[in-house]
């Protein structure tokens, strides 16, 4: 792709949405002018003699990078693409509502510009402005939240991309020594946040697959978490069981012992055969007889599915919907399969199969009003389908605050164990934030070595964010 333009422009970031979302166009020299006539910004895009172009009021700063937004959707406009999503690509679309929210803007205004300016349609507005609704009742910027990362699994799923490696693998040996450090870590993050007197109001303890623990280190850790960490303001207490080749019923027994409250389940598709192609181990019998125990035990019960699977065709995302009317469960998340570049899908280049997105979408919608399931949280990623999107429904009651949290980067977050980010949030203006990062090492045995020196870099990260305030 070659640009040439009259106005500054990041010409990577129109690179990326072609590559993605108009791969045509990469092939292409793009003539971009950018002009103001009056209140008005006008950008026109000439491609081999053919010339379209796109007005919309100035705003003023208020719609971000509106410049180079215009041209990305111009770009949609002159190949034709009409997406369901429009220009909203690899971003967190219910953060772009929010902000108008706070910058005066009405929902009806941003209806409007949702339609006229990044082209979404009707439907998947309504979806997020019904999610923004629900995600205001639960924001809070007077807590933080604690994530702990397990990065062990029994077998490596090929979509992964997460911080996670095979416990029957080299880096298997260092189990033990990164229970001990992560034990360690506990404690002084407890010791920390006490001093500081920040309060915590949701704990999330994932991965990997936190269940490969065995029963000796889940109670030794939960144990730590109660011990060291003040938890008199917790609102919820999450442990991914993703698996059920993990579980044993003593481990969903020590969990709720101390004080988890809710659980992932999941068994990504119904279609055993799919499983085995991304090297995901699955027996339905043990899993149900994990649902029947997590159920009995009083766990809330969240289930995850991945649309866009391997091989999975619209009648077997179909028949994966209708296995889960089954479960009596009070979350059900629903990811849109994406292609990330640190998965072995997307290194084995894996083509995807065609899905017919109406149909699924339609069935998704009856599915969860039976349960009477509402969306509460929802993000989408670069190279994902572009009707989909990852998005949460829960029972009234039952939403995920830490979900929430982390999808809209509004609440700061004190990261343990391996490749767990730590990140501070401080609102610059009322719809503006910075945000600082800081990771902690995905290898165990980094994270063994170094541990100690990056709680002290953690450490100053949250005394920043305490200044702050």
């Amino acid at each position: 792709m070659i640009i040439n333009s009259t106005f500054q422009m990041n010409h990577r970031s129109i690179e990326e949405f072609a590559r993605v979302m108009v791969p045509e166009a990469l092939e292409k020299t793009l003539d971009i002018e950018v002009k103001k006539e009056q209140e008005n910004i006008v950008i026109t895009l000439t491609i081999e003699g053919e010339t379209e172009s796109f007005i919309y009021p100035d705003q003023n700063g208020r719609l971000e990078d509106q410049e180079i937004t215009m041209v990305k959707i111009l770009i949609l406009k002159f190949f034709k693409k009409n997406y369901s999503w429009g220009g909203l690509m690899g971003v967190r679309p219910t953060k772009v509502v929010r902000r108008l929210l706070a910058l005066g803007y009405s929902y009806d205004e941003i209806r409007r510009i949702m339609k006229d300016f990044y082209i979404v349609s009707e439907e998947k507005t309504e979806l997020l402005i019904k999610v923004v609704k629900k995600e205001l009742e639960f924001l809070d910027r007077e807590h933080i939240n604690l994530y702990i990362g397990i990065p062990f699994c029994p077998t490596k799923c090929k979509y992964c991309s997460f911080a996670s490696y095979e416990i029957n693998s080299g880096v298997g040996r260092y189990y033990k020594d990164f229970v001990k450090t992560l034990l360690k870590e506990i404690e002084i993050t407890g010791e920390f946040l006490k001093e500081e007197n920040f309060k915590i109001s949701s704990i999330y303890i994932g991965g990997g697959t936190p269940s490969t623990l065995t029963e000796e280190d889940l109670e030794a850790i939960l144990s730590a978490v109660n011990t060291h960490i003040d938890m008199s303001d917790v609102r919820e207490f999450t442990f991914e069981a993703g698996r059920e080749d993990t579980l044993t019923d003593r481990k969903l027994e020590i969990a709720k012992q101390y004080g988890v409250d809710r659980i992932s389940l999941n068994p990504q598709t119904f279609k055993v055969e799919t499983l085995k192609k991304v090297n995901r181990r699955f027996d339905r019998e043990n899993f149900e007889k994990y649902y029947k125990k997590a159920k009995d035990i009083g766990f809330i019960i969240n289930m995850d599915i991945i649309v866009g699977l391997p091989d999975e065709t619209t009648e077997d995302v179909l028949f994966t919907l209708n296995e889960l009317e089954k479960f009596d469960i009070e979350n059900l998340t629903i990811h849109t399969l994406a292609f990330k570049r640190a998965s072995n899908l997307f290194k084995e280049s894996q083509e995807r199969v065609e899905l017919n997105g109406e149909v699924i979408t339609e069935a998704i919608g009856k599915l969860v009003e039976k349960k009477e399931m509402n969306p509460y949280y929802l993000y989408r990623q670069k190279n994902i389908m572009e009707w989909g999107e990852n998005i949460g429904y829960s029972k009234l009651g039952c939403e995920s605050v830490f979900n929430i949290e982390m999808i809209e980067e509004n609440q700061s977050t004190m990261g343990l164990g391996g490749g767990a980010i730590t990140k501070i949030v401080i609102p610059e203006t009322e719809y503006r934030d910075y945000i600082e990062r800081y990771v902690n090492p995905k290898d165990p045995a980094l994270y063994i070595r170094e541990m100690e020196e990056r709680m002290g870099a953690k450490k100053e990260l949250f005394l920043k964010l305490k200044n702050k305030k």
